[in-house]
């Protein structure tokens, strides 16, 4: 097992140039204010598809991601991170606003978000921020200037011009279009002069490539000679017994349609899949890297809080799932990163606090003292960085809504420190209860065990009650 000190060592070397090792063991050492401006700058860092342990500051040797691992050994990482939707448009919808997707309208991917709706440029903006987006937005189109060359805004943010032929055929690939984003985010930061703060969102495609491999293995050269296809997970096989509404989405062969593509895959073409996936990651992770690189060089680091996040995970074969559109835990659970040094501590691990996309909002606006909207439904996570956190939510709640054609299929799931609970709109069978600590793998469902019903009947009412507080539509039935 690397040691935190050898893993922080390398990760340093790797994403910054000497004297880069040194000045983060000083940031490292800082536990208070030292100067930093009260109006931080605020850098934003979205990967597209990243399941939360697809990082090996995680654990996870599959992989190797120093740029990640640098931002986590340079302030807190949640282990208990989740989206609000394992699909685009709405997870993205919740993470600039602080609402959840039925709130914001965005419950599928061509949807956009309501015109009432303040979102985090919004109010940064109005704060004085200069707020620019870098890269895919999705809400609804993935990158504006395919159909819009000359658009200059998106709601909230002055769009960034990508250096990118958005003609090309190969648009909607993160190996083609995630170097140029980060050009067009180096671009601004290396000229950028204005006396006001900014805030800037580098917004990546992958690993959000696997989506092609079902239909397209041939794009995926096979490993080099002499590297091994990883392991399939223990948790490779589907849980039992799934629900008939999962077992439905598995043969949707629209909107998600890679689960069915896959279906009769043999063993290598899963570890192919794994393969990939993590090649996918350490490609954006090395643009991440670029991004850090130039605000420590611009002098920018002191003054910059960096938040690093998601929009939903991938199956990475649990289950015999891949991508999304589920709430199995390699789907729903994403990294997320907090850090800004001086004002948040190094190298912390949180495994205790249930967080949620909806809280990145009021959590940035926290930290540079700028009014939260009054219709966020998400919380600050600066309550509970600090040695003595306050009183924190028993749950988050994750929505499901995985066909754009049958709008009446939908989902949610309830997590809680030690179960997950899910309902679905229709089938047969149409409840799962996990014991997450003693079943992490998610393989057996306990939800119609006799000795599980109040624990069952416990998270029922636990929706129940946010599905009234939220004026959210699903329909529990009786």
């Amino acid at each position: 097992m690397i040691s935190r000190r050898e893993l922080f060592r390398k990760a340093s070397g790797l994403v910054l140039a000497s004297p880069a090792a040194s000045v983060a063991r000083r940031f490292s050492a800082r536990t208070g204010k030292t100067g930093s401006s009260s109006e931080p700058n605020v850098l934003l860092i979205l990967t597209d598809q990243q399941t939360i342990r697809a990082m090996s500051t995680a654990g996870n040797r599959l992989l190797h991601t120093p740029s990640m691992d640098y931002l986590a050994l340079s302030g807190v990482r949640f282990e208990r991170s989740y989206c609000t939707a394992p699909i685009c448009g709405p997870s993205r919808s919740s993470l600039i606003s602080g609402c959840m997707p039925h709130e914001t309208g965005v419950n599928w991917n061509e949807n956009s978000t309501g015109p009432d709706i303040p979102n985090l440029g919004h109010c940064f903006r109005e704060a004085g921020y200069r707020t620019v987006w870098a890269g895919k937005w999705h809400l609804p189109g993935m990158f504006p200037h395919k159909f819009h060359p000359e658009q200059k805004e998106v709601p909230g943010f002055e769009l960034l011009k990508l250096p990118f032929d958005f003609s090309s055929p190969r648009w909607m690939r993160g190996n083609e279009t995630d170097s140029p984003v980060t050009d067009a985010a180096l671009d601004f930061l290396r000229n950028y002069r204005a006396s006001e703060p900014f805030l800037l969102s580098v917004s990546y495609h992958n690993p959000h490539d696997i989506c092609f491999f079902p239909a397209e293995p041939a794009d995926f050269p096979p490993p080099p000679q002499g590297v091994s296809l990883p392991p399939l997970p223990a948790n490779h096989e589907p849980s039992e017994p799934e629900p008939e509404f999962v077992q439905q989405r598995r043969l949707i062969d629209h909107y998600g349609q890679e689960v069915l593509k896959a279906r009769s895959w043999n063993r290598d073409q899963w570890r192919a899949y794994i393969y990939h996936y993590y090649r996918l990651v350490e490609r954006v992770d090395a643009e991440i890297g670029k991004v850090i690189r130039l605000i420590r060089a611009q002098g920018l680091s002191d003054r910059t809080l960096i938040a690093f996040t998601s929009d939903h995970g991938d199956g990475v074969a649990a289950h015999k799932w891949t991508t999304k559109l589920c709430f199995y835990e390699e789907a729903v659970a994403v990294p997320l990163v907090l850090c800004w040094p001086g004002e948040i501590a190094s190298g912390r691990v949180d495994t205790q606090h249930l967080v949620s996309g909806i809280d990145l909002v009021p959590t940035v606006c926290d930290f540079a003292g700028i009014p939260v909207p009054p219709r966020v439904r998400g919380a600050s996570l600066r309550s509970i960085l600090g040695d003595h956190p306050g009183k924190w939510r028993d749950f988050v709640v994750v929505e499901l809504a995985d066909d754009n054609r049958d709008k009446s299929r939908k989902g949610r799931a309830v997590i809680t420190a030690g179960y997950k609970y899910a309902v679905y709109s229709g089938g047969v069978n149409r409840e799962q209860l996990f014991d997450r600590a003693n079943d992490p793998g998610e393989m057996k469902n306990l939800a119609f065990e006799p000795r599980m019903k109040e624990i069952r009947d416990d998270h029922l009412r636990r929706l129940r009650n946010w599905i009234q507080e939220t004026k959210d539509d699903f329909q529990l039935g009786a």
